[in-house]
């Protein structure tokens, strides 16, 4: 699952996924639009229900500070697949 909320100047993106392990990953992206600026954090989630408790905390969070969702998203997807892309270059900056 991949959600993205904004500001007008700002983003947050989570990646809740499996990796080849089968352990789950909560991947949360930050920065401001049209910059380089912002990070890539990952967190490796005892289980799905975990992953989804922190993405519910996140929405709480997000929505607290003004952010507003824009995408809601299953990683397979092709919205979801170009996300994961920008994820991608964040990862090896």
């Amino acid at each position: 699952m991949i959600v993205r909320w904004e500001t007008d100047h700002d983003y947050v993106l989570v990646h809740v996924h499996q990796d080849m392990f089968g352990d789950w990953i909560f991947s949360r992206a930050w920065g401001q639009i049209g910059t380089q600026f912002g990070g890539l954090k990952h967190r490796l989630a005892d289980d799905h229900a975990q992953a989804m408790m922190w993405l519910g905390d996140e929405a709480t969070i997000q929505a607290s500070r003004g952010f507003h969702k824009v995408l809601e998203v299953e990683a397979e997807s092709a919205e979801g697949q170009a996300a994961v892309r920008q994820l991608s270059l964040l990862d090896n900056a």
